[in-house]
């Protein structure tokens, strides 16, 4: 074998934690952040994650982390550098819950490049947060910033781009071409895949407004004359057939149980379901609400909370 031949297989072998990535946010994956969209790895006019699932959009170049609500992001949630490396370039002053002007749809971000042609980028920043400049020397860890609504964003979140070479990399499938093909990711730990999820419920006495919701939406005790009890649910990754089973349990026993099927696949949604008061008032005590999130006919998320009628 000659020697051009012999190096270009070993590239091709490389594997793929010659570079590896460390999660890059202050926060635990599937309890107080979750990934909402990934990659796309269909090649035509449809949208496919790395699993062949629906948590993407056509043409998404990157892996966007997401708060569940602003009140979570209002409590300063840090963005990490995923390797060490030197940055590139920062972008910061732009401001959250703005329509991104052109050419500055990240945001406030950071670019650092890592050598051996691998660079990262961190999108939708905090406006005030960023905390590094253009030639510093940073390692894995080093704080970033922290997660913004800045530039195109819809949601609290960051976007992580991964490049090689100027092209860009799915670190959940590095080598692959089309989703679902078996490959090594660059996660120095392995993340675990969500596909959908509950991401906050409550209970109320009427059907709340979705951006109350968005904006995290509390649950305080209510009184035992409130005129319905709703609970509600803030659901991410829902898809075409899947369907929520909403409970409301009191002091007398079962309130309301009401199974609601959802009709087509999005994003980010939610749903409500209630009950009138029909006499002088509810009985006083401990009432639970409770929430599953069902695909196929299994529970993929289920999550439960309280609060007390008082008299």
């Amino acid at each position: 074998m000659n020697r051009r031949l012999a190096l270009c297989l070993m590239a091709l072998a490389q594997p793929a934690g010659a570079f590896e990535l460390a999660f890059p946010a202050a926060c635990v994956l599937g309890e107080t952040c979750y990934i909402q969209q990934y990659p796309d790895r269909d090649p035509g006019p449809e949208a496919a994650d790395f699993t062949c699932g629906p948590l993407s959009y056509q043409d998404h170049d990157g892996t966007d982390i997401a708060l569940p609500t602003r009140a979570a992001m209002a409590t300063g949630v840090d963005v990490l550098a995923a390797a060490a490396g030197t940055v590139k370039g920062t972008r910061d002053g732009v401001a959250d819950f703005t329509p991104a002007s052109p050419g500055k749809e990240c945001g406030n971000g950071v670019v650092i490049d890592h050598g051996t042609g691998w660079e990262t980028q961190y999108c939708h920043l905090k406006r005030g947060s960023v905390t590094v400049r253009p030639g510093d020397k940073v390692e894995i860890g080093a704080r970033l910033g922290q997660i913004g609504q800045s530039g195109l964003a819809e949601f609290p979140h960051l976007h992580l781009s991964v490049r090689q070479g100027g092209k860009d990399v799915d670190p959940f499938a590095p080598g692959a071409g089309a989703c679902g093909a078996a490959d090594d990711d660059l996660w120095a730990t392995p993340l675990p895949y969500q596909p959908g999820g509950i991401l906050a419920l409550g209970l109320t006495d009427h059907v709340p407004d979705f951006e109350a919701i968005k904006a995290g939406l509390p649950s305080p005790d209510l009184p035992a004359t409130a005129p319905a009890l709703v609970v509600w649910a803030y659901l991410f990754g829902p898809r075409a057939g899947d369907a929520l089973l909403l409970t409301i349990k009191g002091p007398s026993g079962a309130v309301l149980t009401e199974r609601v099927m959802l009709e087509k696949t999005q994003a980010l949604a939610f749903r409500a379901v209630g009950k009138r008061l029909l006499t002088a008032g509810w009985p006083p005590g401990r009432y639970e609400a409770r929430v599953e999130l069902l695909r196929r006919g299994e529970a993929i998320a289920s999550e439960s909370m309280g609060l007390t009628l008082m008299p």
